[in-house]
């Protein structure tokens, strides 16, 4: 019982501790190297799937790193909230259980994908730590560790996105993902600076209790929307998407795609549960409704042109980003207002939290799928492709469901989020209704061209000797499939017992506050 108060340290600790130790277990053999790696993802993916269930039972769990108490009393009587601390609630628990199901997907597919590659314990260790940093920067309860565990995880993709690095695009995607995640990561810490400097604090749940609708608040808002915006490829600043999802690894950019999410996490937690309606004014919900928009029409447009796979897919996400800032932007706008947060707010907030969730899990098994094409074919051409159904039927099956979910075909996830998102934006402006209705159309075009292409078709002759893939790559993709079918079978308890709590929670910028400090605000 002792061990599951220690779930949310457990979490971070698990990964971070196992990527050091990676390199000795390879040292003895590449099986006790792989048994350790995927040993150490199930543990990860039970303890947070453990922390969700406890935050759902008990509420928000609050971890101090080394103390049992988040604040530090000095002589004169006066605390200070500097500890290490975790706060975990429905919100946070249900973005780390789908970065969860990410990293042990992408850990078992990855067994058999990059076999025949050297520097395999570089690849396992830089995995684990990508995967602590994710972890690190949805679970934190801290600003400037939320900092730290976004350089660990941007450290962690430099190399990962680079394995390939006898290809010059490879490095040259790397170099890009680089320059804006350091961009980023200093854009973050001049906020953090000026947060410190103005309130002279940097716990998270402290900042929210303290801040203010000042001038010095709104500039460090601007900056972290800018920076984590970056992060998760919204437009215009996606240019980084599309390069780092097609040259990684399929095993990697399935965890690259959580790691994005990631960024929206925090953006979120900034927006609604640290500034809420401090925020003052109406441009940022725009600001994010405009990006959305943008981002839904512009990165559906590009991908329909593409011919390469992975760049297809990766021209989607920056489209998929589009509809969750879409939606988070209309909930900012109902802040404040009771009458507007319960006739759409509420619903729209819970309408990106569920989108982002289901794309996760959908984007990870298109890009695993396309890897998949990748590993048997050697091409990541479209036009060199064609009739692979027969030769690879799961992977066919797997795919179809991944493009119906992202396409929002009923009775898949994707149409119940992505009808949540078209009845609470319609509240808002019809028009918003109208790009987000044209994108899911264009995706729906999009994906049947790809599956035409790939799968159906006249059968090559060079594709004679074609097999399905291996069977640990199968098991990484049924790992989100199966995902991906529960919350299709289930909606309702899905909506009801996981995604509502989870959007009240971030909405909710008093009891944030006080699950840390106390009392009322």
């Amino acid at each position: 019982m002792k061990l599951m108060n220690h779930l949310p340290a457990l979490a971070l600790a698990l990964p971070l501790l196992a990527a050091f130790a990676t390199p000795l277990f390879a040292a003895l053999s590449a099986k006790a190297r792989n048994r350790w790696v995927a040993c150490v993802s199930a543990l990860v993916t039970l303890v947070v799937f453990a922390l969700l269930h406890r935050v759902l039972v008990q509420g928000t769990q609050i971890y101090v790193m080394g103390a049992s108490s988040w604040n530090i009393s000095l002589p004169s009587g006066f605390t200070l909230p500097v500890r290490i601390i975790l706060e975990v609630d429905a919100f946070n628990a249900l973005a780390a259980c789908a970065a969860a199901l990410a990293q042990l997907a992408g850990t078992i597919y990855g067994l058999k994908f990059v076999k025949k590659f050297t520097g395999l314990e570089f690849y396992s260790a830089l995995f684990l730590l990508l995967t602590a940093g994710t972890m690190g920067m949805i679970l934190t309860g801290d600003l400037f560790n939320f900092f730290v565990f976004l350089e660990i995880s941007s450290v962690a993709s430099f190399g990962l996105i680079a394995f390939w690095r006898d290809r010059p695009e490879s490095v040259e995607a790397s170099y890009k993902y680089m320059l804006v995640s350091q961009l980023a990561a200093q854009l973050v810490l001049v906020g953090l600076a000026f947060i410190y400097g103005r309130y002279g604090v940097l716990n998270m749940a402290a900042f929210s209790r303290a801040v203010q609708p000042d001038l010095i608040s709104k500039v460090v808002l601007v900056f972290i929307l800018v920076a984590l915006g970056m992060k998760c490829g919204a437009f215009p600043m996606h240019m980084w998407m599309p390069d780092s999802y097609a040259e990684a690894p399929a095993s990697v950019t399935v965890m690259l795609v959580a790691t994005s999410q990631a960024s929206l996490v925090v953006l979120c937690r900034f927006c609604f549960s640290l500034y809420g309606t401090a925020i003052g004014s109406a441009a940022v919900p725009w600001a994010l409704i405009v990006m959305g928009c943008l981002s839904m029409f512009g990165g559906v447009s590009m991908a329909v042109v593409q011919h390469e796979v992975k760049r297809l897919m990766g021209y989607h996400s920056v489209s998929q980003v589009g509809y969750m800032l879409t939606a988070f932007g209309v909930g900012l706008l109902a802040l404040g207002d009771a009458t507007a947060m319960n006739d759409y707010g509420l619903a729209a907030v819970s309408g990106g939290l569920y989108h982002m969730i289901n794309y996760i899990l959908y984007k990870g098994l298109l890009f695993l799928c396309a890897g998949a094409l990748y590993y048997v074919v050697g091409s990541r051409d479209l036009d060199k492709m064609g009739g692979l159904a027969r030769r690879m039927p799961v992977t066919s099956v797997l795919f179809l469901v991944a493009a119906a979910a992202i396409s929002g075909l009923p009775p898949f996830n994707g149409f119940v989020s992505k009808w949540m998102i078209y009845e609470s934006v319609y509240a808002v402006h019809p028009f918003l209704m109208v790009v987000a209705l044209v994108s899911s159309v264009l995706t729906l075009a999009s994906f049947v061209k790809v599956y035409q292409t790939a799968f159906l078709g006249p059968e090559r002759s060079q594709f004679a000797a074609v097999r399905e893939v291996p069977k640990s790559m199968i098991a990484g993709m049924v790992v989100l499939a199966a995902a991906i079918l529960v919350l299709s079978l289930f909606p309702s308890w899905t909506v009801n017992t996981l995604v509502r709590p989870a959007a009240e929670a971030l909405v909710d910028k008093a009891s944030y506050g006080a699950a840390v400090m106390g009392g009322a605000l």
